[in-house]
């Protein structure tokens, strides 16, 4: 099969679908992904055919006007006032990722993509060929056992569980817009009703979903219908050229484990106040760290001996060497660290990653999630505290990372995409 798959966003909405494409090309099929230019040689490395589209949304993730609306987007409805002010920017950028997203998917025979790229489901209708919808948390089919990710703090029960779910179709109500004069103009489509995600085709036939995360960590409702699957994750071991620098080498050799901090590229606009915060928190501790640049203004000359920066580094070698791990709570680094079988300490922006914190607390390998806007020495030194020495915590961790490691999303995928693909031939 000639397999395109189509996603957008940053590097953790990009590398699971990696992961997805090395194993289907294992298995015989042609694989061609279709996200942001930056993300070409990473895609290519791994012997995948590329789809071009624009870098203009990642770009403005990482700009300060990004790290502003992220910020500013608090809380759900925070989260709305946010997109729906953008919009007037990102309608544009949305209307030529759809062009470049159509002009990547010729003469595919099945379609798999991410909500944030828009135009899967569109693209798919317009040429006849099975169509998967993925996304690494548990977004788009409703259920009564918990709420919209967006509503995870709403605790009334069943009845607002799986009403909260209709809130994601004002949200992709924003854009309707732009994807259905795309459809007129372009495929040469009637208009439909804009959802973040449909999940039926218009010949009434469900799209199958493919949730990649554990079922050990969220188990699957069982209100959800048979073609909204949990895969498991579908992790992407690092560069195998890869090696740590002697100066990492020794700093683990030097000492106890060290805690793992890293917020990737959203530590927000003021990266002086979160090295500082960071650091001293580590000291307050007692605990030696490696720290992640990602959000930059860190000067490691400055430095304790007890604390290492890194710019990066394989998370699958890294995280087993590490006491604990704290981050922002992306599904990526979420899920590294669980499978590496660390307590995990969750310190979200905005969107999903409060729902990950959450999560975390709940099944006991981390303590409660500390909001950015609420971080401090004293509450991030205390959360450390907790991770490093509670033995209880430490087993369940321990636990469910050997749980995790004994799945193999991927596989699991890819038979459930050539079952369904069958199924679909045969009707």
């Amino acid at each position: 099969m000639k397999v395109a798959i189509i996603t957008a966003g940053s590097r953790g909405d990009v590398q699971p679908f990696v992961a997805l494409g090395l194993g289907l090309k294992k298995t015989g099929h042609q694989v061609k992904i279709c996200t942001h230019s930056g993300f070409q040689s990473f895609i290519t490395q791994y012997g995948l055919d590329y789809g071009f589209m624009n870098d203009e949304m990642s770009r403005f993730l990482i700009s300060d006007r990004g790290h502003e609306a992220i910020e500013s987007s608090g809380g759900t409805f925070g989260w709305l006032k946010t997109a729906a002010r953008v919009s007037k920017q990102f309608n544009p950028i949305m209307r030529r990722m759809l062009e470049e997203e159509w002009k990547a998917a010729q003469g595919s025979d099945v379609i798999i993509y991410h909500p944030k790229a828009a135009g899967g489901y569109d693209i798919a209708e317009k040429l006849d060929v099975p169509l998967f919808i993925s996304i690494p948390l548990p977004l788009l089919a409703p259920t009564r056992a918990f709420p919209c990710v967006l509503f995870s703090r709403v605790k009334l029960g069943g009845w607002f569980n799986k009403l909260s779910y209709s809130f994601l179709r004002y949200a992709a109500a924003i854009y309707g817009k732009t994807i259905n004069t795309w459809r007129r103009e372009i495929l040469e489509l009637p208009p439909r009703r804009i959802t973040a995600g449909t999940l039926t085709r218009r010949n009434g036939q469900p799209v199958p979903i493919m949730y990649s995360y554990s079922s050990h960590v969220i188990p699957r409702p069982d209100d959800w219908p048979e073609t909204t699957v949990v895969t498991g994750y579908w992790f992407l071991n690092g560069d195998e050229n890869w090696a740590p620098s002697r100066a990492l080498v020794d700093f683990l050799a030097a000492g106890s484990p060290p805690v793992y901090i890293g917020f990737g590229s959203i530590a927000g606009r003021n990266p002086a106040r979160t090295t500082t915060v960071v650091t001293e928190a580590l000291k307050k501790s007692g605990q030696r760290g490696i720290i992640a640049t990602g959000w930059g203004g860190l000067e490691a000359s400055l430095l304790p001996e007890t604390m290492f920066v890194i710019d990066q580094a394989p998370h699958n070698w890294l995280l087993p060497r590490v006491a604990a791990v704290v981050h922002h709570g992306g599904a990526g680094t979420t899920a590294a660290g669980l499978r590496a079988g660390k307590p995990t300490i969750i310190c979200p922006f905005f969107g999903d990653q409060p729902f990950w914190g959450s999560c975390i607390s709940e099944i006991g390998v981390g303590p409660e999630p500390i909001p950015q806007k609420k971080l401090t020495v004293e509450n991030l030194a205390a959360a450390i505290q907790v991770a490093v020495t509670s033995e209880s915590m430490r087993k369940r961790a321990a636990a469910l990372g050997e749980k995790i490691r004994m799945e193999d999303g991927v596989e699991r995928a890819i038979q459930f995409i050539e079952q369904s693909v069958k199924m679909s031939l045969n009707m």
